[in-house]
């Protein structure tokens, strides 16, 4: 794992699309849609960013080919992983300097 960032994973839909997936294994790409609220085009463009950094995986199941399932992949949950843990070290090393307005 990395300290640092990782600007793939970074966008915040493309984060909590990583988040849901972590969470989540496979799900199909309807039920993040619908949790993001974003438009088809605009869930394309993220997913597809993820896909070509080879991050998630991206597959039709079933006789029902109109479906399409994600997941990720080991590249991505590693990534996904590193970039937390980048974010929680960032957040635990932010001290809030004390508030003198109130003596």
């Amino acid at each position: 794992m990395t300290d640092e960032l990782d600007p793939v994973i970074h966008p915040t839909h493309r984060l909590r699309i990583c988040a849901m997936l972590a969470a989540g294994t496979t799900l199909e790409l309807s039920v993040i849609k619908d949790n993001l609220d974003l438009s088809p085009s605009a869930l394309s463009k993220q997913v597809a960013a993820l896909v070509d950094a080879g991050y998630v995986k991206q597959e039709r199941l079933g006789a029902d080919s109109r479906r399409v399932w994600l997941s990720l992949t080991r590249q991505g949950t590693r990534a996904y992983r590193g970039h937390v843990a980048a974010l929680q070290k960032i957040v635990s090393a932010t001290t809030v300097p004390p508030d003198d307005s109130h003596r």
